[in-house]
């Protein structure tokens, strides 16, 4: 192209602008990603474990925190190269944005020719390159600027294109160094792409992927979930303890199949200690691998976390979080493939079907791993300084106390009674995490969706069941506890004790104190005068009915003479009377088109709120379908676990089951998001034979123990419908019928383009 050229850059403010911009799209996102200090403000808490879990999040390994400040140290140098980079690319703009010839020889521009070529002078002999101080690329642009002023042709060019020169060819850059193609670095070159595009790419990506390819999606070594699809297939009633050895046997725990696990020479010292510690272990078990060294360890250690057991600190108890802390997702992955079996045994692929309590033991192992508690424990021990001693307080025939529910439930008074051997520091402590304890509200909705009948359940039907979840935490719900005994005005001018909202909440949840019977005659005094009252208020209802029934026999007898008198009007004034009904007949007749217009507005507005209801649903559909899209998020609150190594995330499990049959109706879905509020979606198909069904809709938390929720649904299922085979859209008119036989007999009769055999042989017999 003419006025165009292409060539390197020499002079390195275009290789400089692509550096710039390649430096910002890498610091960028590591500065967000390594930078951020991820430390979290929580409440204080100052129980032994809590502490000790706090001190060792605090203080990383030793290898952890020196890639953290190597990573920091990178990003810094980053940054300060780029305002490096920033500051040259100004000054190479500057240079070539502002040529100005006044500024650069420092005249003004009412300067003389003497004064020009004076200053030109002066300058030449500092910037000459052939002088100590001399500075070529200044000396060009010190010369451009004299031509600029003392040639008339150079001036004019300057006036009319801003440049001395006239108008210049249109410089491209490439953004690379010319050395690149020179042809004595050709080789250098040609080598160095050779090393990165053939042998360290390729090499890059064969590692990745044979890493990935060992690992489902959620991470788990795809050998561990093939061994779960084993067990659970050859035991399909299986216990939590069962399930617990079974998790036990997981790959992860094995070193030739995860290099991060440590063997130590003094595991053949400390774990047969440890053994003989732990009754219910099942050491003599002689199934593959549940038999291995690996497995046994890991048993061994999962045993000791649920019985809260000290261990080694560096040696057993680092194996032990370490193991604790690859739990969750290995409970999941063997709920799904629970799951999985499940569907196949409905489908007939596989011949034994996993039982209910088999996913439910599962599903159990994930809350006593996170709280350190075995399936026998009380959900209370989850508090701070609450331990086996002082759970007898909690226990007492007039209100018994089972779950963190009942316990917040309590008045204020009874609630300190029971937590009488805490200090006032430690029994702050305790309210504080029970506060934060979670109340999940669940309502359950089921219909088939995309009927006309959405309440109507036919044999073979979709059911959708809708599970609406609303978080609140238990200091939300039970605000009010601490106010006992409000007296509220009745409308009569009573007062009356109102109960405390506490107890309201709590029967609602289900529970219901204990009370016990007032010995004494105090009781008998009490209920004397409760019966004098009822009998007061029993004479009172009766004298209103008896006053009731004497406005009712006046208002008759006052009924029958007013008929009385009206008869005698009638039979004197008899064409009165009838010019009245025709007056009393075009009322009734207009009363009636209001009532049909009326009728059609009340149609109309139906209608309308149909058809918003219809919109809504639209509505929650796209919104569903752009959450699935953007993906789950994996935060939702954090967990009150002292004993797990990390900070967990609050999950929860939601499905659908039958407890008569103990089998799962649909595969349990993972809730990671609750945060406030979400919905979540349930199918199963319906029973092929009528009859009244009964399910539960059940939800399970995986961090926390007690707070675990079940709802009951019936289905009252129907016959399916019959295949329509007549339908008035498929049906054609008499009319339709007669003019399609007209034009198929019109078509009948006209000649074919085609030839016919007759023809062919009255063709040849004329020849």
């Amino acid at each position: 192209m003419a006025g165009m050229r292409f060539q390197y850059d020499e002079s390195g403010s275009t290789f400089f602008y692509f550096l710039t911009s390649f430096l910002g799209l890498v610091l960028l996102p590591c500065t967000f990603y390594f930078w951020p200090d991820g430390t979290k403000e929580e409440e204080r808490d100052n129980c032994e474990v809590f502490q000790r879990k706090q001190a060792r999040l605090k203080k990383p390994e030793k290898w952890k925190g020196l890639r953290k400040t190597t990573q920091r140290i990178l990003i810094i140098i980053g940054w300060a190269l780029m305002a490096i980079l920033v500051y040259k690319l100004q000054q190479f703009d500057y240079e070539y944005a502002n040529f100005d010839p006044y500024d650069i020889l420092g005249v003004s521009m009412s300067s003389s020719l003497a004064d020009i070529k004076k200053a030109y002078r002066k300058q030449s002999l500092i910037y000459h390159p052939d002088k100590p101080t001399g500075d070529e690329r200044k000396f060009m642009r010190l010369n451009k600027a004299y031509r600029a002023l003392t040639d008339e042709d150079a001036k004019r060019n300057f006036d009319r294109y801003g440049n001395p020169d006239g108008p210049g060819a249109m410089h491209f850059g490439i953004a690379l160094p010319s050395w690149i193609v020179e042809k004595e670095n050709s080789l250098w070159v040609l080598g160095l792409y050779g090393l990165v595009f053939m042998i360290a790419l390729p090499t890059v990506v064969a590692i990745w992927w044979y890493r990935s390819s060992k690992f489902s999606n959620d991470q788990v070594l795809l050998d561990t979930t093939q061994l779960y699809y084993y067990f659970f297939h050859k035991t399909p009633h299986m216990v939590f303890k069962r399930a617990l050895m079974v998790l036990a046997a997981s790959l992860e725990f094995e070193k030739g199949h995860n290099p991060e696990i440590v063997e130590r020479p003094t595991d053949n010292i400390e774990l047969p200690q440890l053994i003989k510690q732990l009754p219910n272990l099942g050491e003599k078990n002689k199934e593959r691998p549940l038999c291995f060294a690996y497995s046994m360890k890991a048993r061994s250690l999962l045993h000791a976390h649920l019985s809260r057991m000290r261990l080694p600190a560096d040696t057993l108890d680092q194996d032990r979080l370490y193991i604790v802390k690859c739990c969750p997702i290995l409970i999941q992955e063997m709920v799904t493939c629970v799951a999985q079996l499940i569907m196949l045994a409905h489908a007939g692929r596989i011949s034994r079907l996993p039982s209910l309590d088999t996913i439910e033991a599962c599903m159990k192992l994930s809350p006593h791993i996170v709280q350190a508690l075995w399936d026998s424990k009380n959900p209370l021990l989850q508090l701070p300084h609450v331990t086996e001693d002082s759970l007898r307080h909690f226990v007492s025939k007039r209100r018994p106390v089972k779950t963190i529910e009942q316990l917040i439930a309590l008045p204020a008074t009874e609630r300190r009674h029971v937590l009488r051997s805490l200090s006032e520091e430690e029994f702050n402590e305790v309210m504080i995490v029970c506060r934060r304890m979670p109340k999940i509200e669940m309502e359950v909705n089921y219909e088939v969706v995309d009927d006309d009948d959405s309440g109507v359940f036919t044999a073979g039907a979709i059911v959708t069941v809708t599970v609406n979840l609303r978080r609140h935490t238990m200091g939300e719900v039970y605000e009010h506890s601490l106010q006992e005994g409000e007296l509220t005005k009745v409308e009569g001018g009573q007062e009356k004790e109102e109960e405390p909202a506490a107890t309201t909440v709590a029967k609602k949840s289900g529970w219901k104190p204990k009370t016990q019977p007032k010995k004494g005659g105090k009781s008998k005094a009490k209920a004397q005068p409760q019966k004098k009252k009822q009998q007061q208020q029993q004479q009172q209802q009766q004298q209103q009915q008896h006053s009731n029934k004497k406005e009712e026999e006046g208002q008759e007898k006052s009924g029958s003479q007013q008929v009385e008198r009206v008869e005698a009007v009638v039979d004197e004034k008899g064409e009165q009377v009838t010019d009245d009904d025709e007056s009393a007949s075009h009322s009734d007749e207009s009363q009636a088109e209001e009532a049909d217009t009326e009728s059609h507005k009340d149609e109309k507005q139906a209608s309308a709120l149909d058809d918003d209801a219809e919109w809504e649903r639209f509505q929650k559909g796209l919104t569903k379908r752009e959450k699935a899209l953007e993906g789950k998020s994996k935060m939702s609150h954090t967990v009150h676990c002292p004993f797990f190594p990390e900070d967990k995330q609050e999950y929860w499990w939601t499905y659908v089951c039958d407890r008569k049959k103990h089998m799962l109706v649909t595969a349990p879905y993972q809730i990671t998001n609750l945060v406030d509020q979400e919905e979540v979606q349930l199918k199963f198909t319906a029973p092929p034979r009528p009859g009244i069904y009964s399910y539960q809709v059940c939800l399970r938390s995986d961090s926390y123990l007690g707070l675990d929720q079940t709802q009951d649904i019936k289905l009252d299922v129907k016959e399916a419908r019959e295949i329509p085979t007549e339908h008035p859209q498929w049906e054609t008119s008499s009319d339709e019928e007669e003019e399609d036989e007209n034009e198929v007999a019109r078509d009948e009769g006209d000649d074919s383009e085609y030839t016919t055999d007759d023809e062919v042989t009255d063709d040849s017999g004329e020849e």
